[in-house]
C-alpha cells in the first residue's frame, strides 16, 4: 500500500479506535457514579432497617412505655418504606412489613396472649430467603439475652436505580446502532451510485473502439488471406474479452442472470485463457470436485476468478503455484472454491482491510480489485473471506456458493 493511502486507513482506523475508547469511558462514568449512588441509598436504607427494627422491639418488649412515646416510636416505625421480616432465635417469623398483603392473612400480628401469627407460609419462605440474599442480617439483642435477625429487601427506587443505567446505557446503544446502520445505508447508496455511473459509463466508452477493432481484424484477415492466423486468433480471443470486461460493467446496478453451471468447467476455461497470458515459471492447478453445480453469471464469475488470480500472481512476484481446490459441502449444501498461492502472504491484521475500496499493497495499485471482487460475490448470493495466511508462505482465499443440482461427471 502507498504510504498516502496507508496512513488515511490507519487514521481511520485510530478514530474509530479512540470514538469506542471514548464511548466506554462515558459507560464506565455512568456506572461508576450509579453505583457509588447505590451504595449511598444502601447504607441509608441499612440504617432506616435498623432504627425499625429496634422501634419495633420497642413496641414488643416494652408495653409499659408512656402514651406519648409510643406514638413517637410508632411514628418512627411506619416511616419505613422497605419489606421486611423480624425472627426470632429459632427462625421464626415475628413481624414483617410492606409484604403483599393478599399472602398476610393477619387475625392481629401481636396477639399478646400466644405470640401467634397467620400467614402465607410458602410466601414468606421464599421473600425470607430472596432477603437472606440480598444482605446480611440486623442483630437484635434483647434483654433476655436471645437475639432477633432482621431481614429486609431494597425499596423499589433503589432497585430500579441499579438497573437504569444498564437500561439507559442499551437504549443508547439500541439508537446508536439504528442511527449507523440508516447512515451506513444512505452512504453505501450514495457510493453504489457512483459505482454504478463510473462502470456504466466505462462500459459505453469501451463499446465504441472495440467493436472498431473487431472490424480491423477482419479486414486484416482478408486483405493477407489470414483466416487461421495463431496471432489473429489471440487478438481476437482479447477483443472479445474486453467486450466480456465492457458487459461485466454494463451488468453493474442490475440484478444479474445465474444459470445453472458445472463450477470446474467455468472455473478451468478461464484458467485455460488466463495462463497464456502469465509467466511460465507460474503453475496452475485445478482439484476437487468436476461435478457440483451452482447458479453463475459467467462474465461476472470469471471476474471473481480473475480478480483473484491476478492477486496471486502479484503474490507470487516471481516463481511459483496457484491452487483452485473445489469442494462440496453436502451437509450445508455449499461449495467452497479456495484460490492459494505461494506468494507473500497478508498479515491478519488486514484480513478484513483488504476488501474496502482503497486498500492496496501495491504502490500504484487502486484498491478496487478485491472490493468489486467481494461485490461480485455478494452477486451471486455468497460469501468471500481470507481462509489463511502466513507471510513468506502463501495465502488462500475462500469463496462459499450455495450449490444447486448434481449431475454426471463430464470429461474436461
Amino acid at each position: 500500500m502507498n504510504q498516502d493511502k496507508l496512513y488515511q486507513h490507519n487514521n481511520k482506523q485510530r478514530w474509530k479506535f479512540f470514538l469506542f475508547l471514548f464511548a466506554a469511558l462515558i459507560a464506565a462514568a455512568s456506572l461508576l457514579y450509579t453505583n457509588y449512588l447505590v451504595k449511598s441509598l444502601s447504607k441509608s436504607e441499612r440504617t432506616k432497617a435498623e432504627v425499625w427494627a429496634m422501634s419495633t422491639r420497642s413496641i414488643m418488649t416494652m408495653p409499659d412505655l408512656d402514651d406519648q412515646f409510643i406514638s413517637y416510636v410508632y411514628a418512627v416505625r411506619d416511616s419505613l418504606s422497605i419489606p421486611a421480616i423480624i425472627t426470632d432465635s429459632k427462625g421464626n417469623i415475628i413481624f414483617w412489613r410492606d409484604l403483599d398483603p393478599t399472602k398476610t392473612n393477619i387475625k392481629d400480628q401481636i396477639d399478646s396472649a400466644n405470640n401467634s401469627l397467620e400467614y402465607d407460609p410458602v410466601y414468606f419462605e421464599k421473600q425470607l430467603a430472596k432477603m437472606k440474599r440480598n444482605h446480611a442480617p440486623i442483630a437484635l439483642p434483647l434483654d433476655t439475652g436471645e437475639t432477633w435477625s432482621v431481614y429486609y429487601l431494597d425499596s423499589l427506587a433503589l432497585r430500579q436505580l441499579r438497573v437504569f443505567p444498564y437500561l439507559q446505557l442499551s437504549l443508547i446503544t439500541i439508537f446508536l446502532i439504528i442511527a449507523y446502520t440508516v447512515f451506513n445505508s444512505i452512504k453505501k447508496s450514495e457510493q453504489n451510485l457512483v459505482w454504478v455511473g463510473m462502470a456504466k459509463e466505462a462500459a459505453h466508452q469501451l463499446g465504441t473502439p472495440i467493436s472498431s477493432l473487431m472490424g480491423w481484424l477482419e479486414l486484416v484477415r482478408s486483405k493477407f488471406n489470414a483466416e487461421d492466423d495463431s496471432s489473429l486468433n489471440e487478438m481476437e480471443r482479447d477483443v472479445k474479452r474486453l467486450e466480456a470486461v465492457a458487459d461485466r460493467f454494463s451488468k453493474i446496478g442490475s440484478i444479474p442472470s445465474l444459470t445453472n453451471h458445472v463450477v470446474y468447467r467455468v472455473i478451468y476455461d478461464y484458467v485455460q485463457y488466463f495462463k497464456v497470458r502469465t509467466s511460465e515459471k507460474i503453475t496452475f492447478e485445478i482439484t476437487g470436485d468436476k461435478t457440483v453445480e451452482a447458479k453463475i453469471n459467467i462474465p461476472l464469475f470469471d471476474w471473481i476468478i480473475e480478480n483473484l488470480l491476478k492477486n496471486a500472481v502479484n503474490a507470487i512476484e516471481s516463481e511459483g503455484k496457484i491452487t483452485i481446490n473445489i469442494i462440496d459441502n453436502i451437509a450445508k449444501e455449499e461449495i467452497f472454491i479456495d484460490i492459494s498461492d505461494t506468494g507473500k502472504g497478508i498479515p491478519k491484521s488486514n484480513f478484513d482491510a483488504i476488501f474496502q475500496p482503497g486498500f492496496t499493497t501495491r504502490k500504484r495499485g487502486w484498491g478496487l480489485g478485491l472490493s468489486l471482487t467481494k461485490r461480485m460475490v455478494d452477486y451471486h448470493q455468497g460469501q468471500i473471506l481470507v481462509r489463511e495466511s502466513e507471510l513468506g508462505k502463501g495465502t488462500t482465499f475462500r469463496i462459499i456458493l450455495k450449490s444447486n443440482l448434481r449431475y454426471e461427471p463430464t470429461q474436461v
